[in-house]
């Protein structure tokens, strides 16, 4: 992603009522070193539930793979585990990694350079672009994982525009790996997006911190307090940073001045919560058929292998 395409989000989404930015600027080196810290607090455990489910579900999902591609793969961590438990040999096996984040990118692969008989490519791109460009290079089953409850963070309508769009990527008999996050206690599900240690804070706050470095603005950071709430009518946790008084904030990468009043929100993220039989059916709608699911009882977190149909 290049810089302008930052502006023209900052411009777009400041001057929006009410105001927001897309959670993919998250993503700077710093953004993605503070969100490996918070996929280790204790109160957020959607990626060891995921951990601890990715050995059950290799045997199904990677039976007889040639390319892998991975949509987010952060550090690596979870790719590995599922590699390490899949049936017979990876030799040959092409495996993509997609990220925003060049530091993310950098450390999967050092992650994975023990599987020597992958053959392990890196896009530092979009979705999309990725899954473009990491073209099968040999016959056989084709995977695509969307793992870390990443779908969560596209509302219905987008999340139905990237699946088709992954869908159409894929050719009969191919599938899709996804782990999503279920609807759980409400207090459960602000203390993982709200932690006392304040991780998650800084973690949002950073957005502001990167247009400070990237497009020269001048947002105070002690001035936005971060905010997570869960809505529980469209089934999601949002994170907010409120502005504790009213000021403006000169943004010159941008072109634009923005004005936050006392206690105005700015939107930086949602991150849907399922129930698994609604988002099996959501998937299904977009050319999928349901080939397995594995779930996590005590954390509320699932895996769902689906088949291009």
């Amino acid at each position: 992603m290049t810089e302008g395409e930052l502006a023209a989000d900052v411009a777009c989404g400041l001057a929006a009522s009410p105001k927001s930015l897309p959670p993919k600027w998250f993503y700077d080196d710093l953004g993605s070193a503070l969100f490996d810290a918070i996929c280790r607090l204790p109160w957020y455990r959607i990626t060891r539930a995921e951990l601890g489910l990715l050995p059950r579900a290799a045997p199904h999902a990677l039976a007889g793979v040639r390319s892998l591609v991975e949509l987010g793969p952060g550090n690596g961590e979870k790719l590995a585990a599922l590699l390490d438990h899949a049936p017979g040999t990876l030799d040959g096996t092409a495996v993509h990694l997609v990220d925003l984040s060049a530091a993310a990118l950098a450390a999967a692969c050092r992650t994975l350079e023990r599987f020597g008989g992958v053959s392990l490519s890196s896009h530092l791109a979009t979705f999309e672009e990725g899954l473009a460009a990491a073209a099968p290079a040999a016959p056989g089953p084709r995977v695509v994982l969307f793992l870390g409850s990443n779908i969560g963070n596209l509302d219905a309508a987008a999340s139905s525009r990237f699946l088709a769009g992954v869908r159409r990527r894929l050719a009969p008999g191919d599938r899709l790996l996804l782990g999503a996050d279920l609807v759980k206690p409400e207090r459960e599900l602000l203390l993982a997006y709200d932690d006392p240690l304040g991780v998650t804070a800084a973690f949002d706050r950073n957005l502001l911190a990167r247009l400070n470095r990237e497009l020269g603005a001048d947002f105070p950071l002690e001035a936005f307090r971060h905010r997570a709430l869960w809505n529980s009518a469209e089934s999601r946790v949002e994170m907010h940073l409120v502005a504790e008084r009213a000021l403006e904030v000169q943004i010159p990468g941008a072109g634009i001045t923005a004005r936050f009043a006392e206690g105005e929100s700015l939107f930086t993220e949602s991150s849907y919560k399922y129930e698994p039989s609604a988002l099996a059916a959501h998937v299904a709608a977009q050319g999928f058929t349901p080939a397995g699911s594995w779930e996590d009882e005590d954390a509320r977190f699932a895996l769902f292998l689906f088949s291009a149909a």
